[in-house]
């Protein structure tokens, strides 16, 4: 079992960058494949990027690729999410889930067995 707990979230305006971070407890966190997602009020959640459990495998949704980068450290159980160039439409609520091993359709929500709590993320034009 793993909890994630996401910080980095804030205000920045349209061109800014944002680094979230997403901590995990557990000693087994490098056998958790790690997603970021976002959920904007009155829309469903959507995948922004994923990362498998050595980090060798990155998958991006094309809203955000060649903007975000997802990262992981196992050393210090963190999955770090940079956000460059952020839009207006990047706005929303951010989340970090695992899934055990692996998650063969990695984009979606379904697929992770664990979810932080979020962390906002506000980008004004």
């Amino acid at each position: 079992q793993v909890q994630l707990v996401e910080s980095g979230g804030g205000l920045v305006q349209a061109g800014g960058s944002l680094r979230l971070s997403c901590a995990a407890s557990g000693r087994t966190f490098s056998m958790y494949a790690i997603g970021w997602f976002r959920q904007a009020p009155g829309k469903e959640r959507e995948f922004v990027a994923y990362i498998s459990r050595a980090g060798g495998s990155t998958y991006y949704a094309d809203s955000v690729k060649g903007r975000f980068t997802i990262s992981r450290d196992n050393a210090k159980n963190t999955v770090n999410l940079q956000m460059n160039n952020l839009k207006p439409e990047d706005t929303a609520n951010y989340y970090c889930a695992g899934r055990y091993l692996m998650a063969t359709n990695y984009y979606a929500a379904t697929e992770y067995n664990y979810w932080g709590q979020g962390t906002q993320v506000t980008v004004s034009s």
